[in-house]
């Protein structure tokens, strides 16, 4: 298993110019708490398990950009159909991770209780997904992130990694602002324009 919060470091470290989605819960409170970003990545705090299919809409509009989206567990636990969605979009700038840590983050950590019998990974081949990694080792991660994000085409990716054991707070940000800070910095990176008026 990984430390969740150096996991998290390494990714942020590597993943400087994709567009980012986070879940409600641990992966938008840590992702907020290691880098502070408040324009390039998407909080979306108020919506458990949508995560990566809202990230399916960026990336259809955005063709030219590479679209990670992180889910908890918890949260993937609410939708697994997503993955069929996903194999069927095959959105080739569509990368997503799922944190498995066993529990609930944003619930005071209560335990998933079919945590034992869970495989995500086996689930996404199950369902067709052509391109699955899984993770429990660092330097593992570190090694194959190129494979798994750089290369054309949708990946699902496992990430194992320990509860995180603290209390993060949440980004202190609500969601209309997310939308446009997040809007107007893809309008600033070109594209089609997202909101009616532009800014001068």
């Amino acid at each position: 298993m990984m430390d969740f919060t150096a996991c998290f470091k390494a990714l942020a470290e590597r993943l400087q110019t994709e567009l980012i989605v986070t879940s409600a819960g641990n992966t938008s409170e840590l992702w907020w708490d290691i880098t502070k970003e408040s324009e390039r990545v998407f909080y979306l705090e108020a919506s458990m398990s949508l995560a990566s299919l809202f990230a399916a809409g960026i990336a259809m509009g955005r063709p030219h950009e590479t679209v990670v989206a992180f889910n908890g567990d918890g949260a993937f636990c609410m939708n697994p159909g997503m993955l069929f969605v996903e194999q069927q979009l095959a959105l080739p700038n569509l990368k997503h991770f799922v944190v498995s840590n066993s529990v609930y983050g944003s619930t005071n950590n209560l335990v998933l209780p079919f945590r034992q019998h869970a495989d995500y990974a086996g689930m996404a081949r199950a369902a067709g997904v052509g391109r699955v990694y899984e993770f429990s080792d660092l330097q593992a991660l570190m090694a194959g992130l190129d494979e798994v994000v750089k290369t054309p085409g949708h990946t699902f990716t496992v990430l194992n990694v320990e509860p995180l054991g603290k209390r993060v707070h949440s980004p202190p940000l609500d969601g209309p602002e997310v939308k446009f800070r997040f809007g107007r910095y893809l309008e600033s990176r070109g594209g089609p324009q997202i909101f009616d008026v532009a800014l001068k």
